[in-house]
């Protein structure tokens, strides 16, 4: 009975750091390395802004929704035009979801690291490739 005791204590304290962590990401949403900001619709037509880590892949621009906490990537999947903002120049995208082959070698190429996946309770990975909205001809 201790042991269940300590191992359900463990279990509990390893939820709050990983609660902790992702709530000082949330909060802080830092902007070091290759950074972008996202900007996404809700089904109200709100407009929110995320920033996250800029991956590269193929010649490619993705994002990875790398925590828990995800509602840009849901919104992002419900309305898949999107804004991105990179060192303060704004383009218009559309999010693909990526699958298969395709999101394995983003991953492989884009790995977080262990420690990455312990501070973050190990959420599933999910990709968006972000391709760029060609300019309306005007």
């Amino acid at each position: 009975m201790k042991a269940l005791r300590i191992g359900l204590g463990l279990v509990v304290v390893y939820a709050i750091l990983v609660a902790g962590f992702e709530t000082m990401i949330g909060v802080m949403q830092p902007t070091v390395g290759d950074t972008l900001v996202i900007s996404t619709t809700d089904d109200a037509g709100v407009v929110h802004d995320r920033v996250l880590a800029r991956l590269e892949s193929g010649g490619q621009m993705y994002v990875a929704a790398n925590h828990w906490p995800r509602a840009w990537y849901r919104q992002a999947l419900a309305h898949p035009r999107v804004g991105i903002t990179i060192d303060g120049e704004r383009g218009d995208y559309t999010a693909v979801p990526v699958t298969g082959s395709e999101a394995s070698r983003v991953h492989a190429e884009n790995d977080p690291g262990l420690g990455f996946r312990v501070m973050t309770g190990f959420p599933p990975r999910r990709f968006l490739r972000l391709d760029p909205v060609p300019p309306a001809a005007g």
